[in-house]
């Protein structure tokens, strides 16, 4: 029982720390940060936010995105979107998001909370 319970323990220290709940209202406050130059139901400086889950990256109709944006690939999850935000610069090189990042893992999960449950909102998001 010994090396089992070694191996497992071996398992869960190598595997990645699953992301922390996330707070909606705390997320709300964070998203003020992104005002900036993003909105929920229009395109601004950066692209729309409302109908991001589950939509390709680079993909919005009207926006003008970066080729290394269009080229990125991914579909936007709570995944996609926690590595992303937690350094864009680095993980789309090339990205006319000129924003260093959010690098507290609390706060990306706040946030992605938050845009989760306005997407979900038909009063912010038709």
């Amino acid at each position: 029982m010994g090396l089992l319970a070694a191996f497992l323990a071996a398992l869960l220290m190598s595997a990645p720390a699953l992301a922390a709940e996330g707070n909606v209202e705390r997320g709300e406050e964070i998203y003020t940060r992104c005002l900036a130059c993003h909105a929920l139901p229009h395109n601004r400086v950066g692209p729309r936010h409302c109908g991001l889950f589950g939509r390709k990256a680079g993909t919005v109709p009207n926006y003008a995105y970066s080729p290394a944006m269009k080229k990125y690939g991914v579909t936007w999850t709570e995944e996609t979107l926690d590595h992303f935000i937690e350094n864009p610069l680095k993980t789309v090189p090339g990205t006319k998001m000129g924003y260093a990042g959010v690098k507290d893992p609390q706060e990306r999960a706040d946030l992605i909370a938050y845009l989760k449950k306005a997407n979900g909102d038909p009063m912010t998001c038709e």
